[in-house]
């Protein structure tokens, strides 16, 4: 999303005075007069393409494209619905006291939904702002919903720069909000409302609030990323050496071997992958579709089918605020803390531990081998005693283990990686020395490397998770980083503030 949002009214402007110039030169444009100033340019730009479309300026309303079953189905189809609690909770409020309405498209420019206040919303309906209608440019000339979705970038549209006349005495602000996945826009965020009560404040506002949505689906995009990973890196691991990678149904790589040999994305043609794909350096791999996803494989190998002599594959997921997560081929495993503490320990140490050695890193110095042997035997029949060996204490799997893949891209310098990799701690609530020992290494590892990349974006997503969000540091050389225009200054500047005060 664009840093600075393409606004007309200035924080100085009377925004009454302004529209009467505005309609100077809506007046001398249309009718083709050389002088006096013109139209912004992305508004000029919108007027031609809206003219293009054959939009009258002075007899236009924009089209009914659902009728209420319709949009009771489009509404409960459209990924934005997710964020809706976040969007209304965050501007319906502002718009009701404010005498604006809230409005929400699909990226074609439909309104989905609408809030606002009550006496605004009668005098909406009249000019067919409500949820059913179409205002993309095409159908209605410019407005903010519209050109935000033209140009991708947030737009304020004030009284005469409406093409419509209709819409002279509005005043309107929308930002688009992306898919995290595709890059595609899914929608807009608009609040619109009579011209006299414009702030510039809602550029910025509204602004945030698109970027607040698109953060919250990133998360969601994330954790599903996650749960596709845990139930299907089986597959992946029996294919040995081999190379290999898991995609998602839209393409995105989600995990491959070897690494940094796979694109970030692979080609999908009417929702699905082809049998074989080409590679950008000619390599030709086999695809195979799964449950959910891809798996993608060089010809010369196949996937071995789950027999009793393949390497199981045990998924550990230890770092974040939840429960631990655990699954072994793809089935997930009830884990409690303990046991998570001692796979944590194994999976450090994978030539093995000594029951003396493993009652230390786990207890410390009153631990005792008694206690580790009950440990082990009840994890033993959780994932398998063949699974479980001892002399010494050691996991015979194919461990994927997020602890040891943040620690390797750590060490790697692979700081994105690392950070992608860790959500949040290892096993908050656990006291073993071990893990106390490894959470503080990942959390101060972590935070030393971004530090020294002097990447805002890296920056921003530290602040954003339990390593970096109490970190005043952290905070502070963001905001160093941050340029003047960027939209998460206000959010990053007010959590300093708080970190600041005593």
């Amino acid at each position: 999303m664009s840093p600075r949002p393409e606004r007309t009214v200035q924080p100085d402007d009377d925004p009454v005075a302004h529209a009467r110039v505005l309609d100077g030169v809506f007046d001398r444009v249309l009718s083709d007069d050389p002088r006096g100033p013109r139209p912004r340019p992305v508004v000029s730009a919108s007027w031609q393409r809206s003219l293009a479309a054959h939009v009258d300026p002075e007899h236009r309303t924009p089209p009914v494209v659902f009728d209420r079953a319709q949009l009771d189905a489009a509404r409960e189809a459209h990924p934005l619905a997710e964020v809706l609690p976040l969007l209304r909770s965050t501007l319906a409020s502002i718009a009701d006291e404010a005498m604006h309405v809230m409005l929400v498209t699909d990226g074609s420019g439909n309104v989905l939904w609408r809030d606002g206040a009550a006496k605004l919303l009668v005098t909406a309906d009249s000019v067919g702002l409500f949820p059913g209608t179409n205002w993309s440019e095409q159908a209605i000339g410019t407005n903010a919903m519209g050109t935000a979705l033209a140009v991708g970038r947030p737009v304020q549209i004030h009284s005469a720069e409406h093409l419509v006349r209709t819409y002279h005495s509005w005043t309107c602000v929308a930002a688009p909000v992306h898919d995290p996945d595709t890059g595609a826009v899914l929608g807009a965020v608009d609040v619109s409302g009579p011209l006299h009560t414009v702030h510039p404040a809602l550029v910025q506002l509204v602004t945030a609030t698109a970027q607040l949505a698109e953060h919250h689906l990133r998360v969601r995009m994330a954790i599903a990323d996650e749960r596709l990973r845990m139930e299907n890196m089986a597959h992946l691991t029996r294919l040995g050496p081999a190379a290999g990678a898991l995609v998602t149904r839209t393409g995105r790589l989600l995990a491959g071997q070897p690494y940094g040999w796979w694109p970030e994305r692979v080609p999908i043609e009417d929702g699905r992958l082809a049998d074989r794909l080409l590679l950008a350096d000619g390599s030709e791999v086999v695809v195979e579709q799964l449950e959910e996803g891809w798996l993608l494989r060089s010809p010369a190998t196949r996937r071995r089918t789950p027999t009793p002599p393949d390497t199981p594959a045990l998924t550990l997921r230890f770092l974040g605020d939840g429960p631990p997560r655990a699954t072994l081929d793809g089935r997930p495993l009830a884990l409690t803390l303990r046991p998570a503490e001692v796979l944590t320990a194994l999976v450090v140490h994978p030539d093995g531990l000594t029951g003396g050695q493993l009652a230390q890193l786990l207890y410390g110095d009153e631990g005792n081998q008694t206690t580790v042997r009950g440990e082990v035997h009840r994890l033993r029949a959780l994932i398998g005693a063949d699974l479980l060996l001892t002399r010494p204490y050691r996991v015979s799997a194919a461990v994927d283990s997020d602890v040891v893949t943040a620690r390797r891209a750590l060490a790697e310098g692979r700081i994105a990686d690392a950070l992608a990799a860790s959500p949040g701690l290892l096993l908050p609530r656990s006291e073993a020395p071990l893990v106390r020992e490894l959470r503080d290494e990942l959390a101060a590892g972590l935070r030393r490397a971004v530090l020294e990349t002097d990447d805002a974006d890296l920056l921003h997503r530290l602040a954003g998770c339990p390593v970096g969000a109490e970190d005043l540091a952290v905070h502070e050389r963001l905001l160093e980083l941050l340029p003047a225009g960027d939209p998460r200054r206000p959010a990053v500047a007010v959590r300093r503030d708080r970190l600041q005060q005593p």
